[in-house]
């Protein structure tokens, strides 16, 4: 484990900043952006070696939230027992942070909540197409493992809910990131996966969010 005061907020605020800097942008089939270098590098590897366990599928997939009682995130638990995961979320809940979002990507964010879910996706695992829209104002699929062909586990990306467009890079420490509206259609065609998929699922939502226990900070909203 990261010795904690090694590691800082600050750290964080600076790497996630000067990666949102130097983003990549597509204007097809809707506004996306893929960053690198998202985190500290020794941050994005011992996030990667947590040992989360991927939900029992049993034949099940194609929404998260058919093994919600599997899932896991950045909550008071989980941050008490991995000490590198307090300051990442403590990062994404400053104005500094948020500003550099909204003026980024225009993300309506102000007064939203931090929601941060650990993914961990096995063989079997595959997702329909959706696109986030509604309380999530804001969308960064961090992508964690680097195992092999795990190049090949990007998001797939869809121009309407019935027609694949393409794939994002699947690399380690680098993201998707797209502001959801009707038309951010994504999901994870089923595939071969070797060993464990693992990223982290980035959020902020509005108060309508009804799981609460899911929040990094379920008293404090994001202020821009």
């Amino acid at each position: 484990m990261l010795d904690t005061p090694s590691v800082t907020a600050a750290d964080i605020i600076g790497s996630f900043c000067a990666s949102i800097d130097k983003r990549a942008s597509f204007a097809e089939p809707y506004p996306h952006y893929m960053i690198d270098n998202l985190l500290p590098a020794n941050v994005a590897a011992e996030l990667s070696d947590l040992p989360f366990s991927a939900p029992a599928l049993e034949g099940v997939s194609g929404r998260r939230e058919l093994h919600n009682d599997q899932r896991s995130y950045f909550d008071a638990a989980a941050m008490a027992q991995f000490p590198v995961m307090r300051p990442i979320a403590e990062a994404l809940q400053t104005t500094h942070v948020a500003r550099a979002i909204h003026a980024a990507f225009n993300a309506p964010i102000d007064d939203t909540y931090l929601r941060l879910e650990y993914a961990v996706d096995t063989d079997g695992f595959w997702l329909e197409p959706h696109t986030d829209l509604g309380v999530k104002k804001f969308t960064c699929l961090i992508y964690l493992s680097d195992g092999p062909g795990h190049d090949e586990l990007g998001t797939d990306i869809y121009a309407d809910k019935d027609t694949h467009w393409g794939r994002s890079s699947f690399k380690r420490n680098s993201a998707m990131i797209f502001v959801p509206s009707d038309k951010t259609w994504h999901g994870f065609e089923k595939r071969p996966i070797q060993g464990l998929r693992k990223s982290v699922i980035l959020n902020y939502v509005t108060s309508d969010w009804r799981a609460r226990e899911q929040l990094s900070f379920p008293d404090a909203t994001v202020r821009i």
